[in-house]
């Protein structure tokens, strides 16, 4: 048998659509049943950054929970952006859920004042794994779980931080990608300014998630859609897609695998915890 010959089109260049209705139905479902029916909790706590990924995230939390049960915790550094405050507010005043500021650089400061010659990334690591120690604690505090905000384009790239953004232990947003994330903000009325801006982490002045990725999310997205299809890096690039975007996306893929899991085990026995004993609804 004679295998069809894919012929190059531009629609593998566009972002992965989806249905924003049948979606935020779906999560805010999904929401209910992990945090109330699964775990007997009824309130979300929530970093809010001033992004729109933890916007999205929020608005979901107070579909699913009622906002009286939604508490952001904003979680500035002395060199954050002072927008990203004004943001994360643009968002509890659009959804009435609740606000906690905690400002983190007392608590970073202390840890790296013994550190001097830590650089960039070092320092943007510790102020993460802060923030999801704070995280934490708060959801502790108001009896609420953390939940996660980060998206599927950030996770399959690798671009977080190990144990602190892709820690909480429920995430409605981790099967979206960035570009699908924009698309379910419009439709659920997340202020358009978040919308707008370039994305950033905000760990240092000027940065930005394309900058540090070397590659725009939209292109990004359509690469991965592709590679999770099984489309080899010859077929994408005889598709439209350029060779070095194509092994970029690939190889931050690959190289970042091992942040996707649970520490690897040392299998001793038949009953190794997320290696054989799993729950029902884990299969």
């Amino acid at each position: 048998m004679t295998l069809p010959i894919l012929e190059p089109s531009v629609t593998l260049l566009e972002p992965p659509g989806l249905d924003p209705q049948v979606t935020a139905s779906w999560l805010v479902a999904f929401l209910r049943d992990e945090l109330i029916l699964r775990r007997k909790i009824l309130r979300a706590v929530i970093g809010l950054s001033g992004g729109v990924d933890s916007a999205v995230t929020a608005f979901l939390c107070a579909r699913a929970l009622g906002p009286e049960n939604v508490f952001a915790i904003r979680m500035p550094y002395r060199a954050s952006n002072p927008s990203s405050l004004t943001d994360a507010a643009s968002v509890v005043n659009a959804t009435g859920i609740h606000c906690v500021t905690i400002d983190i650089s007392a608590a970073v400061d202390g840890y790296l004042q013994s550190e001097p010659e830590a650089d960039a990334r070092r320092r943007g690591n510790v102020m993460a794994r802060t923030r999801m120690l704070v995280l934490f604690d708060q959801s502790a505090k108001f009896d609420g779980l953390p939940i996660g905000t980060g998206n599927k384009t950030e996770r399959l790239l690798g671009y977080f931080t190990w144990h602190a953004d892709d820690t909480p232990p429920v995430n409605p947003i981790g099967d979206l990608f960035k570009s699908q994330v924009w698309t379910l903000a419009r439709y659920l009325g997340v202020p358009e300014p978040l919308i707008e801006k370039a994305p950033s982490a905000d760990l240092e002045a000027g940065q930005t998630d394309e900058a540090d990725l070397g590659i725009s999310y939209a292109r990004a997205d359509a690469i991965l859609a592709c590679l999770l299809q099984g489309y080899s890096d010859v077929a994408m690039i005889d598709r439209g897609f350029r060779r070095e975007e194509v092994e970029l996306v690939r190889r931050r893929v690959e190289s970042t695998h091992w942040k996707r899991h649970l520490p690897t085990t040392a299998m001793l026995s038949n009953t190794a915890i997320n290696e054989f004993y799993l729950r029902p609804v884990d299969y």
